[in-house]
């Protein structure tokens, strides 16, 4: 079968490997989409501080069941996705319900091999049912569900005012679930004006603010100088996570959702006098994902708008870079298999 390999940084092919087989518990995937995202692009450039190579990538997953364990409730042909994160079941975080961080998790794609191939397997408890979504709003589940994780950490009050900064695909993602969460604004802040212009038109946000040395200012007038109840940042850069504590308001909660290898520094004195709450926000939870899975379903995630791009697995190794080149101008490039 074939399978997409990321064998050093920027170096990627295709590779002839065999099928797999279906150990005791586990469920036999024909892979029918992959999503590539923010992740797969640091691995290919070599900035993933989780990473190791060489690796079959691909965690934003939708396969037919081809074998399943016949207590499993799953059948032959149905449409799923896949929980990515495989917990050990045993740590800490695991025995208080958190296999998201699990002490020693492997991540599809990430430490261990991925689902960028035409078979995979995974353990039956990984699987989850997308009745009711096409093959292509299977494979964003993922992605979406680590913005729903984040807004479901933060536990956002109805009627309050939220900032995401990056608006990338889980920056928008995270968007949709604090509006779906009851937040009378969003608003949006990223370096790219058509990021910016590309959310409000496509997903119904106000005009959001571009990144820059006016920002703060223009993020104060937005709401009468208190800032902002709630802030999420999915960018991964170290100045924009380090300068988000800014944004905040007095009582506020600020989430960390991005990934960086830097050190974050704060000035302890603002952070103290407005009480911040601090949060991470790692991966996402079962609960999270059948979220997803209804809100795409009852319309609420207007998954459509965004899937820009389309790639069949053989062009993959060519056209990483590309998007890469192009990232202000994709949403989410979906790969075909």
């Amino acid at each position: 079968m074939k399978a997409l390999i990321c064998t050093a940084p920027n170096e990627a092919r295709i590779e002839d490997r065999p099928m797999p087989r279906p150990a005791d518990g586990e469920v036999l995937l024909r892979m029918r989409r992959v999503g590539i995202c923010g992740t797969d692009y640091h691995i290919f450039d070599g900035s993933q501080p989780f990473f190791t190579y060489p690796r079959l990538i691909g965690h934003e997953l939708a396969g037919e069941i081809v074998e399943a364990p016949r207590d499993s409730g799953l059948a032959t042909g149905q449409i799923v996705t896949v929980n990515p994160y495989l917990a050990c079941g045993t740590c800490v975080a695991c025995r208080r319900g958190r296999p998201n961080c699990c002490s020693n998790i492997r991540v599809l794609g990430v430490h261990a091999d991925g689902g960028m191939t035409e078979y995979l397997t995974v353990p039956a408890g990984s699987i989850v049912p997308t009745e009711g979504l096409t093959v292509d709003q299977a494979a964003m589940v993922e992605f979406l569900a680590i913005g729903a994780h984040a807004v479901r950490r933060a536990a956002i009050e109805p009627g309050t005012r939220v900032l995401v900064t990056g608006a990338g695909p889980i920056g928008i993602g995270c968007a949709l679930f604090a509006r779906i969460a009851g937040a009378v604004s969003v608003t949006l802040h990223d370096r790219s004006a058509r990021r910016l212009a590309t959310a409000a038109e496509r997903f119904g946000f106000e005009a959001g603010v571009v990144a820059g040395p006016d920002a703060t200012t223009e993020l104060a007038e937005r709401t009468d100088g208190e800032m902002f109840d709630y802030v999420f940042d999915a960018t991964g850069s170290i100045q924009a996570m380090n300068a988000g504590l800014s944004h905040v308001a007095h009582a506020g909660t600020y989430v960390l959702i991005g990934l960086c290898r830097d050190d974050l520094v704060f000035a302890d004195p603002e952070f103290h006098k407005r009480e911040t709450t601090l949060l991470a926000s790692r991966n996402a939870l079962s609960v999270d994902f059948h979220h997803v899975v209804a809100s795409i379903r009852n319309g609420a995630v207007p998954t459509d708008r965004f899937l820009t791009d389309r790639v069949a697995l053989d062009d993959v190794p060519t056209a990483i870079p590309a998007l890469i080149a192009r990232q202000e101008q994709v949403l989410k490039a979906i790969v075909t298999i």
